[in-house]
Order: structure tokens, then sequence, then C-alpha cells
């Protein structure tokens, strides 16, 4: 059992009168790390999955009596996939204020229905967190850098999924069965998308597009649709943790691109089962946008994990200068060029270290990756 960094901000934030609720992409791992957090402890746990028709019935009642009868004497009652459920936040709000004495952990698969629906109602009463796939800091806590980056290949190709990470044999067909099966689920049933086709034809151009910037109107003309379709569909496949986008930074409008974005996969076996294409490294032609991709998730993993709150960019000027990722903590900025090759000697553009002296500046390698990722300190 491979132990997740939120363990420890979970546990922390138990019995403080609070309900739970933990968000992330399904077969993430979300109810395998709460059973580890219960497994070590002696609580007797009520289990209730909200995918199934009998339990969305029995907790779609909302009046007290009847939940009294689906809580009975426990004491740790966990709701699977809330957002199957309707009115969700109304049943959290009812059940955290009449039994006072329950603590309710609530897991969700997709943002799509529970942002206004769910928060509004649990305002004050809620601690939220977010589950990524796994991280490098927790798949090779004890290993050394050197054996970390003879897995890279691997990460690369076939992402950092659970079920993929302990089946490796069988990481393709896995990836597969996982990209036709799961990822769709929660945006394909949202009542604004009539066209699924769109959306697997906005997904394969996303996943070409990888570490470029992104066009609405380029993706909409390409498409045949409008440029508010493609914002639609992008903002869906981000509130079901499929993508994320990354902004530019900008201080100086003049010079500097202030309004575009790029999108970047929260896995890499996800973006590349979207294209079909398990090459194996030494074959492929997009090596460099799957180590910045996997780079830069990984960065935002291992923020999360750390708790830590600074602001992710990336930066451009109109000169076409670039900046792969660029970190804000307090108004001080952190710049980092993503390369594959670590044979080749690459430093931040100086167009970028010009404008900004007193910039931390780093090329990250596979040979140097382990802090920026949270392998280690130093």
């Amino acid at each position: 059992m491979i132990q997740r960094a939120l363990e420890s901000q979970v546990v922390n934030r138990l019995h403080q009168n609070k309900v739970l609720v933990i968000t992330g992409a399904r077969q993430v791992g979300k109810t395998t790390m709460l059973k580890n957090i219960f497994n070590r402890t002696d609580f007797s746990v009520l289990w209730l999955n909200a995918d199934e028709d009998r339990v969305r019935t029995l907790l779609s009642e909302l009046n007290v009596p009847s939940l009294q009868l689906v809580i009975g004497k426990y004491k740790y009652v966990v709701i699977d996939e809330i957002q199957r459920i309707e009115n969700a936040g109304l049943l959290l709000k009812i059940l955290h204020d009449n039994f006072p004495e329950v603590q309710f952990i609530a897991t969700s698969s997709s943002a799509l229905d529970i942002s206004a629906s769910l928060f509004e109602p649990l305002t004050g009463r809620h601690f939220l967190f977010h589950l990524h796939p796994f991280g490098l800091h927790e798949l090779y806590r004890d290993s050394s850098p050197f054996e970390v980056e003879g897995e890279l290949p691997f990460h690369l190709i076939y992402g950092n999924y659970p079920d993929i990470c302990n089946n490796r044999s069988d990481a393709k067909f896995l990836l597969q069965h996982l990209a036709g099966q799961y990822l769709y689920k929660d945006v394909l049933a949202w009542k604004d998308i009539r066209k699924p086709q769109i959306l697997d034809k906005l997904l394969k151009l996303l996943a070409y597009q990888t570490g470029s910037e992104v066009s609405l109107h380029e993706l909409a003309k390409q498409l045949k649709v409008s440029s508010e379709t493609i914002d639609l569909y992008i903002d869906l496949l981000e509130k079901s943790f499929v993508v994320f986008r990354l902004k530019s930074i900008s201080r100086n409008p003049r010079k500097e691109v202030s309004k575009m974005s790029k999108i970047f996969f929260w896995d890499n076996g996800i973006r590349n089962a979207v294209i079909d294409n398990f090459d194996d490294m030494e074959l492929r032609q997009d090596t460099g946008a799957l180590w910045e991709n996997f780079m830069i998730a990984e960065r935002l993993k291992s923020i999360v994990s750390q708790n830590s709150t600074p602001k992710s960019y990336f930066w451009r000027n109109y000169n076409q200068s670039e900046v792969d990722y660029v970190e804000e903590i307090n108004g001080e900025l952190s710049a980092f060029e993503m390369k594959w090759n670590t044979l080749t000697k690459q430093k931040v553009t100086k167009a970028f270290t010009n404008d900004y002296p007193d910039a931390e500046t780093q090329v990250i390698t596979p040979r140097n990756f382990f802090k920026f990722t949270g392998l280690t300190e130093s």
C-alpha cells in the first residue's frame, strides 16, 4: 500500500465539526486512501456508494428520521461519488447539523454539478481536499534519485494512475480501458454535451498541442463550433480533472502576452491514450512536450501535498521568447525551463532574466528534477 501525502492532512482535520469533501478524478484512489486511513484505527465506518441506485434513493429522502435509519450507530460515514445525489449539498448540511457526533466524509470525481449545489449549503461546514494520481514523491519516497530517473520513461508514457503503476505489464490495456470507460463518464452525462464526438476531437487536438499556447478561436475553427462552445468543453474537462490550464503572467502588457493559456493533462498516460500513442521514448517526436507536461503536473501535485500556495504561470513576450513555468510567491518570481535532453546546455531565456533580474531560474532535466517535484528537499 502506497501511502498518499494527502492522508495526514485528512487525518488532521477529523473531529473538527466539519464535513470533509475529497475531490479527484475517477480511479485516483480516493476510497482506497480513506480505507487505508481507517484500517489503521478501531473505528467502525459506514461506506455508502452513490453510484448505487438504492443508496441514491435512500439519501435523497431529506428528512432526519429516514437518514437516522441509514446512519444507525456509526460515528464515521463515507459517501462516495456524492455528486450523483440530487441536492447533495443540502443532504450534507442536514447530516452535519443533525448528527454532530458523526464524522461525514464525501468524495466526488466531478466538479461539474457540485460547485454551487454542494458548497453553497455547506458554507462554513466543510474542509475541501483534492487527490491527484500518484506523485513521484509518493511512489518513490525511499528511492534514490538514480533509481527514480530510471523509472521516468515508464511514467512519461503510461502516467501515474494507481492501477497502472500497480499493474505495469498490463499498462496499455488498462489505460485504454480507463480512458474509454471512465474519462468521459461525468463529462458526457453533463446536460450541455450534445455532440460527444466534438469533445473527443477536442481532446485529441489538446493532446497534440500539449505545451503550446491554445487559441480558442483556432480550435473552434478546426472543429466548426463557436469559441464559446470550446471554452465550455475545456471548462468541463477541467472540472472532471482531466486537464488544467496554465495562464500567462504579464507585468508589462505592452511587451508580454497576457491573455493566452496552455492546457496540460493531469496524467501523461491519459494524454497518450487519447492519441493512442504508447511508443517508447526513443521513437517519439513529442518527448519535449511529454517532459514539460509531466514536470509541471508533478510540480502542482507536490505543491498540493505540501499545502503550499504559490501562483503558477508560463511566460511569453511578443518576440516569441518563452519560459515554460513561472511561480510567484509573495511577489517574487522563480522561472523554470523543462529539457528532456541532459546533454544540451540550456538557460532560461535572457529576454526574461533581463526583465526580471531578481528572479531565480533553473533548467529542469532528468538529472535534477528531484527537489522540483518534492522528491528531495535539496
